[in-house]
C-alpha cells in the first residue's frame, strides 16, 4: 500500500470519527425530543413539560403550547428525523422533521440548553406552511406578524405608562431580559415618558409603519424599526428573541422627533 493511500484512509477515519462524535454528543438532545413528542402523543403534558427548559415553561402555558403544536399536526407524532445537529457548550440545535401517523411531514428546528446536566428544549420553531415570497425565511415572521408584535409590545408598554409602573411591561419581556433588569430600573429608564403628560393612549389608535429593513442577526435577534404617524413623529426600535414558541421582547426604544 503506497503512502498516498494510507493518508487517504487516515483522513477518512478522522471524518467518520468526527461524525460519530457529533451523534454521541447530541444523543441527549434527540432523547429529550423523543420523550417530549411521545408524551404529547399520550396527552401526558406533565412529562412533556419536564423536557422543557425553565425559560420555556415560564413563558408558555400548557394551552398555548398545545394549540401551537396541534396546528402542525405534531400531536400525531410517529417518528423524528434530524438532518443537522449542532452543539456549542451548553447550547445545542436539531434541524429536521417529524413524521405523523398519517404520513405527513412537519419541518422543525429545536433549540436546547443544558440544565443540571440534562438537555432541555429551549424553543420550537416551525416554518409557516403555504406560499412564501422569494426572499422570505422560515424563521422570519410575516409583515402582518411583525406589525402584531409591535402593536402588542406598544400596548403592554402603554398599560404600564398609564399605571405609572413598569410591572406589567416587565412581565411580558423575554426571560433573558427579565433576568437582567428589575421593575425599578425600568421605572427609572422610562420616568420621562411616565411623567410627560403626553396623550399616549392615542398612539394605540394608529397603525405602526414598519421600515423595510427587518432582520434576524447571527444571534437570532429579530430587529423591527419604524414609526407612528404622530406629531411629532414617534420612532421605535424593538428587538425580539425566540423563546419557547413565540417571539419575546428583548429590546425597546422610543424617540419623538
Amino acid at each position: 500500500m503506497n503512502k498516498g493511500v494510507k493518508i487517504g484512509i487516515a483522513v477518512a477515519v478522522i471524518i467518520v470519527a468526527g461524525i460519530a462524535s457529533v451523534f454521541f454528543l447530541t444523543s441527549g438532545m434527540e432523547k429529550s425530543a423523543d420523550t417530549f413528542f411521545n408524551a404529547l402523543k399520550k396527552n401526558d403534558l406533565a412529562t412533556a413539560r419536564a423536557s422543557l427548559s425553565e425559560d420555556f415553561k415560564a413563558g408558555t402555558d400548557e394551552n398555548a403550547l398545545k394549540e401551537f403544536l396541534s396546528k402542525g399536526a405534531i400531536l400525531n407524532f410517529k417518528q423524528a428525523s434530524w438532518s443537522n445537529r449542532q452543539i456549542s457548550g451548553n447550547r445545542g440545535q436539531l434541524d429536521g422533521s417529524i413524521t405523523t401517523e398519517t404520513g405527513g411531514v412537519v419541518p422543525l428546528k429545536l433549540m436546547f440548553v443544558k440544565e443540571n446536566g440534562d438537555w432541555k428544549i429551549y424553543s420550537i420553531q416551525k416554518p409557516t406552511a403555504g406560499l412564501q415570497s422569494e426572499h422570505s425565511s422560515p424563521a422570519m415572521p410575516s409583515t402582518s406578524e411583525q406589525v402584531a408584535l409591535v402593536k402588542q409590545s406598544m400596548h403592554d408598554f402603554l398599560v404600564s405608562v398609564k399605571q405609572k409602573d413598569m410591572s406589567h411591561f416587565e412581565s411580558t419581556l423575554s426571560r433573558m431580559w427579565q433576568q437582567q433588569v428589575s421593575t425599578e430600573e425600568l421605572n427609572a429608564v422610562f420616568i420621562s415618558v411616565i411623567d410627560s403628560g403626553a396623550n399616549w393612549p392615542a398612539v394605540e389608535t394608529l397603525e405602526p409603519e414598519l421600515s423595510s429593513d427587518a432582520k434576524i442577526d447571527e444571534n437570532g435577534v429579530l430587529s423591527l424599526t419604524g414609526r407612528y404617524p404622530t406629531n411629532p413623529t414617534l420612532k421605535f426600535e424593538m428587538k425580539y428573541t425566540y423563546e419557547g414558541i413565540a417571539w419575546k421582547l428583548i429590546g425597546f426604544s422610543l424617540e419623538a422627533r
